[in-house]
């Protein structure tokens, strides 16, 4: 039978990222964390977040570090635009969005950009990405774009133009996607002008 440690180490090799509560749940004691840690065997990301030291993580590896920890967050604007590959834009911040009435999540790192929606306006148009091991919540390509024109005023008007020419360009999404998403978060109105130029 393996030892304590060893079992904790295993279980950071086949998830790539561990929680206290993923080695509690399997009844191990949390207190072996901070030995491995103190040991140089594993290392502390944030707060109640661990990995191997040698872990090898994409350039998307934050939001599977924010996935982690609040896995109801989903991945939205310019950082779902990078993880769709259509912008030339490097969010420092990972952009978050979150129900309306939820309590903002709080993380050393990566540092946060809480967006609010309510209802069908957080739920729609999200698909899953497995991310470093992990599976993240992210708006998809006609939502994204869409979402770039609802807060232009937060992320630009130039960076919801780019998008929306690069996601026509590289053929990822189609005007009718972009239309109905245009139309059930209430931005039809100003898309229109800029969708029928590209038409």
């Amino acid at each position: 039978m393996k030892n304590t440690r060893q079992q904790i180490l295993d279980i950071a090799r086949s998830e790539g990222l561990i929680r206290p509560r993923d080695i509690t749940t399997r009844g191990l004691p949390r207190v072996t964390l901070t030995r491995l840690v103190r040991e140089g065997q594993l290392i502390r990301l944030a707060r109640g977040l661990y990995a191997l030291p040698d872990k090898q993580t994409s350039e998307h590896g934050s939001l599977a570090e924010v996935a982690i920890k609040f896995p109801q967050g989903i991945v939205c604007l310019l950082s779902a635009l990078r993880v769709h590959e259509l912008t030339t834009q490097s969010p420092f911040e990972v952009w978050l969005a979150i129900p309306n009435k939820s309590r903002a999540p709080k993380m050393d790192y990566p540092p946060l950009r809480i967006v609010r929606f309510s209802g069908k306006s957080l739920t729609e148009g999200v698909e899953e990405h497995v991310i470093d091991g992990v599976t993240v919540q992210v708006s998809n390509v006609a939502r994204t774009v869409v979402d770039c024109f609802k807060f232009r005023n937060k992320v630009g008007l130039d960076v919801a133009l780019e998008a929306l020419r690069d996601a026509l360009d590289k053929k990822r999404v189609s005007m009718d996607e972009l239309w109905w998403y245009a139309t059930q978060l209430r931005v039809a109105n100003v898309m229109r002008p800029y969708m029928e130029s590209l038409s």
